[in-house]
């Protein structure tokens, strides 16, 4: 659904922004106050929780970049999307599914997070 490509768009964007002060900002933009993420790896509630685990995802994944595959898929209030990890230009080397409810405001109310593919080990 074309109309969830901005909020997607900025929730990748959190995931790549570098720059704590723009991540928190974009972080404030695209979550609600109390949302909260989970995925096999990491999870977080709230803006300062997500920011925590987006920049521990980072350091853990340096140089990687996310990107969105495809165009979301939604119903009432759920969202269906997946996303890319790899360095520009090459073969993703990660690639995962995102479950999401979006909040009356249109901000991310909840975020569940599955590993599609990834490296062994």
């Amino acid at each position: 659904m074309p109309e969830h490509s901005p909020l997607i768009d900025r929730y990748i964007a959190c995931w790549n922004e570098a720059d704590a002060a723009r991540r928190q900002a974009l972080i404030a933009e695209t979550f609600t106050e109390r949302a909260a993420y989970c995925d096999p790896m990491l999870q977080g509630e709230g803006h300062a929780g997500i920011d925590a685990l987006i920049a521990a995802a980072q350091r853990h994944f340096p140089g990687l970049r996310f990107s969105r595959r495809g165009e979301p898929d939604a119903h009432h209030d759920r969202l269906r999307f997946s996303w890319d990890l790899g360095l520009a230009g090459a073969a993703p080397v990660a690639g995962g599914t995102d479950m999401a409810v979006v909040a009356p405001d249109g901000r991310l109310a909840a975020v569940t997070g599955f590993i599609d593919f990834a490296p062994k080990g």
